[in-house]
């Protein structure tokens, strides 16, 4: 949530850093609604203040014999019209909170403005594979070794399913224990979070109320803020672990990751370079996130990033960073970088892991705050997170980098301990 100050003081700096998103806004109904609510707060502190003013009065009457009814009468009608003036506060101040929930987060100021054609490639890492025979695609590899079952995937859930099996569910589990292992030797703490969420967390996270029907709801329950949802990444629990609590600063920069299964509609059609494991309506992640104090908060992301690119690093796979244009950011996000790896049969890169700094637009709408020790007041924190990492891309890139002339697939020497030694996965 955008501060409702920055919107009075600045207008125009909020009005042209949201159009660098492609969000276009006109302010002028939410400033006179604010400008409502401010005349009615202080007409109803007004009548509240005459009215106990009153009520004091009252005992003195009484005790000089002097007649009070008419008093009372009084007093029921300011008490009815205090009734009615809260009830329009408290519209105007919805009307404020839903306008304000509905806004995107406003890029930093170093982002370009467009979208994806306006993406900056910062860094190269690796080169790309060459091979002295003819390359196949991930899926037709994963079929042959019999790793993965897409087949009886569908047939179990349909489209968008699939199924580890042998030396893939192996190799699936290893790339987790590998990126949990890396996460807590950097002193991360591992949470293992509720799949089923409440619709405060999807506020909280800035998802809803905009992408409310990108997610997968529980049947029984027609009012969505009274529903639970399956999370569709580990953030939108994270973020909400201190939702409307003030943390102690000596907390800062708190450290947590989780491991979950990912649950999303992923709506729209399947293009044919999305087949396989690249795009699916369940798949395992690992996100890491941080809560700052806000004049640390790059510091964290910087962290963050160099984290996630390690991991890729170290598995050996040809990888790129890319800076996001502010547009082709996601709506809480103020700032995000892409770590996007090389799928050789794709010939383009597919992103592993996204980080971003979302500043204080989540803290805002979930209340999470610490109290600074300098001033003993609370301020809001910023939020990061970052992917450590999605496997259902990189598994894919595995098996097509890693790949030999015969079709078997050399394991990366980072997850060999994790497999019980096996080097090279071949067809059995």
């Amino acid at each position: 949530m955008l501060d409702l100050n920055l919107i009075r003081n600045d207008t125009q700096k909020v009005v042209d850093a949201l159009q660098k998103k492609g969000h276009t806004v006109d302010f002028t109904e939410l400033l006179q609604w604010d400008q409502e609510r401010k005349a009615k707060k202080q007409s109803v502190e007004a009548l509240k203040a005459e009215r106990n003013k009153v009520s004091g009065e009252i005992p003195k009457l009484k005790k000089q014999g002097q007649p009070v009814d008419h008093i009372f009468q009084a007093m029921r009608e300011l008490g009815d019209k205090i009734t009615e003036s809260d009830k329009e506060v408290a519209e105007l101040e919805g009307k404020i909170n839903d306008f304000l929930l509905a806004l995107p987060n406003m890029p930093d100021d170093d982002l370009v403005g467009g979208e994806k054609e306006n993406n900056e490639v910062i860094k190269l890492v690796g080169e790309k594979p060459s091979y002295d025979f003819t390359p196949k695609n991930h899926v037709d590899l994963c079929v042959d070794l019999g790793i993965i079952d897409y087949e009886r995937g569908v047939k179990l859930s349909g489209g968008g399913f699939w199924l580890y099996r042998g030396l893939g569910a192996r190799l699936e589990w290893a790339l987790l224990n590998f990126f949990i292992d890396e996460h807590i030797k950097d002193g991360y703490e591992f949470i293992l979070p509720p799949h089923q969420l409440g619709y405060n967390c999807g506020l909280g996270a800035g998802q809803f109320p905009k992408f409310a029907d990108e997610v997968y709801w529980l049947e029984g329950e027609e009012d969505r803020k009274k529903n639970r949802f399956m999370l569709p990444t580990a953030e939108t629990a994270l973020v909400n672990v201190y939702a409307n609590e003030i943390m102690d600063e000596s907390m800062l920069p708190l450290k947590l990751f989780a491991y979950t299964p990912c649950y999303r509609k992923e709506a729209g059609s399947y293009r044919s370079e999305e087949r396989g494991m690249i795009r699916g309506h369940q798949f395992n992640k690992v996100e890491m996130v941080q809560y700052a104090k806000p004049g640390e908060s790059m510091v964290a992301f910087e962290e963050l990033l160099g984290k996630a690119a390690s991991l890729v690093e170290k598995l050996g796979l040809h990888f790129r960073v890319s800076k996001l244009a502010a547009g082709d950011c996601s709506a809480s996000m103020a700032r995000t970088y892409d770590i996007e790896v090389w799928i050789p049969s794709m010939g383009i890169y597919k992103e592993v892991s996204s980080v971003s700094n979302a500043n204080d637009y989540q803290a805002r709408r979930n209340n999470t705050r610490y109290r600074d020790s300098a001033t003993g007041k609370p301020q809001y924190v910023h939020t990061l997170n970052g992917s450590g990492l999605a496997t259902s891309r990189v598994i894919p890139a595995i098996v097509e980098q890693y790949q030999n002339a015969d079709g078997s697939v050399t394991v990366p020497e980072v997850l060999r301990k994790y497999m019980g030694g096996i080097e090279v996965i071949t067809k059995k």
